[in-house]
């Protein structure tokens, strides 16, 4: 065991925020820890780690732990030149790494410590696809617990033994990875709609069942048309008294049982309508982008060089690449207009970068999308409750939300304005995994053409139908889904390998028949020039080995 806990209790002045009975973490848990925005992830990871005193209960920690926080601003001194290389980062901390650098430095500092458990908040944050890879590889390598923070449903598949649902300030557990967990908790929703519906409907037969007897009372008043005067009078008086009290009786028992019955809540019901373009802004023409001989290039790096991409009407594009490539270059272009850019006549626009600047926090989330918005009040208030923003939700400001809130503001923002291509920059930064994939099925219903940039595979694979990729200065695209673009990749890359391979024989026999000549020169044979040979074939041996091994660890 490494950690124990027992009845912990938050408060953040007088809401409750943690409510958690028993948590034990073992030696062979590797955990991923789920719930929505706010829920107290952050300051359940500060508890266990010792960072938050201020609560009621106990922990106890076994072992020692290494954390990786993405807000942690500390410096982290150095680490040696060896591991630095591993994780391509710099040997010295500084607060002037980019995003990336500064992630990689602190994995490096975390995996090199030798640590009985890693609590990573957000671990892939600043990371391409590539630096994402190597890190589920070092998870997957490392001997230790470990606990995840993480919106990267795909990273917590490939690493996630158990799932720590954090819902209303409660800890589920879950055995398996996050799909799994993801399948039994759609089940429970299932069952908790039909014990809802068998609650409602027990609940309504017995409300009809009072109203029908206090209906009879009334015939219990009426004299019998067998009755003469007399008994009649003395029936209105007393009779019926018996009949009345065990009418009673049964209303009293209905009531009791009413009063009685384990209340269900009602399951959230999201509706589902497709996010259709009014007429006056759909485009006709099947190719809305068009770019020919694209060049650019900073000081002395080239970014591309005559490159060229195709971007369809109605289609969603991932655009990929490893950090640096040229991505959001390439976005900047379309957006401010290239001359080696055509754009189709008609085409607007909407474009959603990671600056959230596209709303204003003294208005409140439906005046915001109000603004810009060509759809009625009804229609965008049932787009706003599929993202999550319900009855008077929308009445809040938005200065008064969280990241991952203003994410899904700006997202209804621009999906219902007056635009017919919607360009995403890093789209599922900020949001919490329940909220990503309500944003993602918004996003599959949207009916106008998407670009977006992300490195969250399971959202690519999920959203895209067109891969382009940006390789060696070249913009290039696979027709189809992620999946079918690494199959091809793969593909690609085993006719390389081959072709390494055919020529690392070639050269070997080479190099023998070269060792053999020198060892034991005829006179005919230019020992010098040979010599020169011996070096050359010596360099470019150690060139293919490392053209091969970089092929075989990008598969």
């Amino acid at each position: 065991m490494l950690i124990e806990c027992e009845n912990i209790k938050k408060y953040y002045g007088e809401r409750l925020v943690l409510d958690i009975k028993n948590l034990k973490i073992y030696s062979e848990n590797r955990v991923g820890l789920v719930g929505i925005n706010g829920e107290g992830k952050t300051t359940l990871i500060n508890i266990l780690l010792g960072k938050d005193n201020q609560y009621e209960g106990r922990v106890k920690r076994y072992g020692n732990f290494s954390i990786i926080d993405q807000l942690d601003k500390e410096d982290y001194g150095s680490i040696n030149s060896e591991t630095a290389k591993v994780f391509g980062a710099n040997t010295t901390w500084n607060n002037y790494l980019s995003g990336g650098e500064k992630t990689r430095f602190k994995l490096a500092k975390c995996f090199c410590e030798n640590s009985d458990m890693i609590i990573a908040d957000e671990p892939t944050s600043n990371l391409d696809i590539a630096g994402i890879e190597f890190l589920e590889k070092k998870f997957k390598e490392y001997q230790g617990a470990f606990i995840i923070v993480s919106h990267d449903r795909e990273f917590l598949d490939k690493l996630c033994n158990k799932i720590f649902d954090l819902d209303k300030g409660k800890i589920k557990e879950y055995k398996g990875n996050y799909s799994e967990y993801k399948f039994e908790k759609n089940q429970e929703l299932k069952r908790a709609a039909f014990e809802y519906e068998k609650y409602d409907k027990e609940k309504k037969r017995i409300k009809e069942s009072i109203e029908s007897i206090k209906k009879s009372e009334v015939s219990i008043k009426k004299t019998p048309s067998r009755m003469g005067n007399s008994e009649g009078r003395l029936h209105r008086k007393m009779g019926g008294q018996k009949a009345k009290a065990n009418l009673n009786r049964s209303i009293k028992n209905m009531e009791v049982r009413l009063a009685h019955m384990e209340i269900k809540e009602k399951p959230s019901d999201i509706k589902k309508i497709k996010l259709d373009i009014p007429d006056k802004n759909k485009l006709y023409s099947n190719v809305v982008i068009f770019g020919h001989n694209i060049n650019k290039s900073f000081r002395n790096k080239i970014i591309f060089k005559n490159a060229e991409f195709t971007i369809y009407n109605n289609s969603k594009n991932a655009l990929i690449g490893p950090n640096g490539c040229g991505k959001s270059t390439l976005i900047k272009m379309i957006i401010q207009g290239d001359t080696s850019i055509k754009k189709v006549h008609g085409l607007k626009i909407g474009y959603y970068s990671q600056q959230l600047d596209i709303v204003k926090g003294n208005l409140s989330i439906l005046e915001n999308v109000m603004m810009d918005s060509v759809y009625d009040e009804t229609y965008i208030r049932i787009v706003l409750g599929r993202l999550l923003f319900k009855d008077r939700d929308v009445h809040k400001k938005v200065e008064l939300l969280s990241g991952g809130e203003r994410v899904k503001v700006c997202f209804a923002k621009l999906i219902l304005s007056d635009i017919n291509l919607l360009i995403l920059d890093e789209p599922t930064n900020y949001l919490d995994v329940d909220s990503l994939e309500v944003v993602e099925e918004v996003l599959k219903d949207y009916c106008g053409t998407i670009l977006f940039v992300s490195h969250d595979r399971r959202f690519i694979s999920s959203l895209g139908n067109n891969i382009i990729y940006i390789e060696d200065n070249k913009i290039l695209t696979s027709k189809g889904t992620y999946e079918e673009y690494l199959q091809k990749k793969s593909n690609c890359l085993t006719d390389r390998e081959e072709e390494i391979k055919e020529q690392l024989f070639v050269l070997e026999n080479r190099l023998s028949e070269i060792i053999g000549k020198l060892s034991a020169p005829s006179k005919r044979d230019d020992v010098k020039n040979l010599d020169i040979e011996y070096y050359k074939i010596i360099k470019q041996i150690k060139d293919l080995k490392m053209k091969l091994k970089e092929n075989l660890n990008s598969r």
